[in-house]
C-alpha cells in the first residue's frame, strides 16, 4: 500500500501523533487538497475544516493505537483502517473517551482523500452537545 508516507505503520503513527497534538498542518499534510471527514457528531466536511473545529472543542487527548488493516475499496482505492482508543478531554474539560475505527480511503499520490470516523456516540453525544452547547450532526436531519 502506497501512503503519503512508506508503510501503515508510519501513517498510523503520523496521524496519530498529530491528532494527539492537535497539530493542524501535521494532519492536513496526510490529506489531498480536496479531502473529506465524515464524522458521526460533525458530519461531512473538509478535512481543513473538520480538524479546525475539532481541535477548537477539545483541551486535550490521548490515543492508543490498538489495530490497523488494510484493503481496497471496490473501486480499487487502498484503504487503511487504524482501531484506537481516544481518551478525549473537551474544552470544557468534560471526560469523553471512546473507541473508534478510522476509515481512510486513498487517492494515487497517497494522500487521503476520505476519512469515515466510526464509533459509538450514545455516551459522547451529550457530552459533546453540553459542552459546545450546540446540536451535533444527526444523519437525515
Amino acid at each position: 500500500m502506497t501512503t503519503a508516507v512508506q508503510s501503515i505503520e508510519q501513517f498510523a503513527d503520523a496521524y496519530l501523533s498529530a491528532l494527539e497534538s492537535r497539530d493542524l498542518d501535521g494532519v492536513l499534510a496526510l490529506f489531498a487538497e480536496d479531502g473529506q471527514v465524515h464524522s458521526p457528531l460533525y458530519g461531512p466536511r473538509p478535512a481543513e475544516q473538520f480538524y479546525t473545529q475539532l481541535f477548537e472543542d477539545s483541551y486535550s487527548s490521548s490515543l492508543t493505537l490498538i489495530g490497523t488493516m488494510s484493503g481496497s475499496a471496490v473501486d480499487g482505492d487502498p484503504l487503511v483502517s487504524l482501531w484506537f482508543y481516544y481518551d478525549w478531554t473537551l474544552a470544557d474539560g468534560t471526560s469523553a473517551p471512546f473507541d473508534v475505527v478510522d476509515v481512510f480511503q486513498f487517492d494515487e499520490e497517497g494522500k487521503a482523500k476520505r476519512l469515515y470516523i466510526v464509533y459509538d456516540t450514545v455516551e459522547v453525544r451529550a457530552a459533546f452537545e453540553a459542552s459546545t452547547g450546540g446540536e451535533s450532526y444527526r444523519a437525515g436531519s
